[in-house]
């Protein structure tokens, strides 16, 4: 009792210092507002040039910064946490305001044969890119997330995948960075070069809308290639790629339900953490939720339209802040192999949505 009252006595008079408080997490502010600047030049850039998707843009201004000399200091020093919680929640966000745009009323209007063929385009893709990558020996988790964009939907279904894996190495930023470049080059490229194969391939425009739903990788990308032959091709290219997005939900539940074994094998978090991923992550079911809404007819065609704008900021301020965790150099080790497994991913599912274009048609 007397060595406490001595030690309160030292407190009272200054000889002896107060308890050191915990230090603070790192703002997450600065990150923040710059992945904000970049969203905003991002949309900048895709207003003086419309061909240039917004979130394209927002990916490479990004790597941009995370390599310029005078912003690379503040993107992986004091705006760094604020672009990894961009990269990750605003990411999930926009997955969930994704659902908005699935109307499963409308994707059933399309029928049996073109929905089975669509499934069966996203199954091929997936399989056949995972074993091409693996095939190239490509690291880590990097066959999955590209298998996965060019089978569904992009970059949004690169980032669902990513948050289920739960990957405790330091890469895993980068691979999901790396994989959205090369989905996000390639379907840039369709927009260019499948308009130009519509007339050999003896496509008619709903065929061709089909094609380029089943196809292409983005939403956004999807809409830029189709409108080039008019309203009845865009209309088919966008219900089909609405089908390809419902899978998402469906193949991120099955990568969680993996993680979980691994889990339970040891081999994913440690042992005795007591912590497990769920079987279906939430942002999931939102985006199960947003697609149930859609197809109840519960929201007017404003708040929809608000929702697809929100959805599309999101997924930009998510792209700059994963843009700014690519590394060239690293990039540039595995750049023949990424390329390649990017190429032979385009030519497997182009290959097959056309020839199940053909057989349903």
């Amino acid at each position: 009792m007397a060595l406490l009252g001595e030690r309160a006595a030292r407190r009272r008079t200054g000889a002896e210092p107060p308890a050191q408080e915990a230090p603070r997490a790192p703002s997450r502010l600065p990150g923040l507002a710059l992945a904000a600047v970049g969203t905003a030049l991002a949309f900048a850039l895709h207003l003086l040039l419309p061909a240039l998707p917004a979130l394209t843009a927002a990916l490479v201004l990004g790597v941009l910064a995370a390599h310029l000399p005078g912003a690379r200091t503040l993107v992986n020093g004091l705006a760094r946490p604020g672009l990894t919680l961009a990269g990750k929640r605003l990411m999930r966000l926009g997955i969930v305001l994704l659902g908005l745009k699935l109307s499963l009323s409308d994707v059933l209007g399309l029928g049996w044969a073109t929905a089975c063929m669509v499934v069966a385009v996203v199954a091929v893709t997936f399989f056949g890119t995972l074993w091409l990558g693996r095939l190239l020996r490509l690291p880590r988790d990097q066959p999955l997330l590209v298998a996965t964009g060019y089978a569904i939907c992009g970059a949004s279904a690169i980032g669902a995948v990513s948050e289920v894996r739960r990957s405790r190495d330091p890469e895993a930023a980068r691979d999901t960075a790396t994989s959205i470049a090369l989905v996000t080059l390639c379907g840039t490229l369709a927009i260019a070069v499948l308009p130009l194969l519509q007339g050999p391939l003896g496509l008619d425009d709903a065929e061709f809308g089909r094609w380029v739903g089943a196809g292409v990788h983005d939403v956004g990308q999807v809409v830029a290639t189709a409108q080039t032959a008019g309203p009845d091709a865009l209309g088919q290219a966008v219900l089909v790629k609405l089908v390809r997005v419902l899978m998402l939900a469906p193949l991120v539940a099955a990568v969680a339900f993996g993680v979980r074994a691994r889990v339970r094998a040891g081999r994913g978090m440690p042992r005795g953490s007591g912590k497990r991923p769920p079987l279906v992550p939430l942002f999931v079911a939102g985006f199960a939720a947003a697609a149930a809404v859609r197809t109840v007819g519960l929201l007017p065609d404003g708040a929809l339209e608000a929702a697809g704008n929100v959805q599309e900021v999101l997924l930009a301020a998510a792209l700059f802040g994963l843009g700014s965790a690519v590394h060239l150099p690293t990039l540039a080790r595995t750049g023949a192999r990424v390329a390649a497994l990017g190429l032979g991913a385009w030519v497997v599912i182009g290959g097959v949505s056309y020839a199940g274009v053909v057989l349903t048609g």
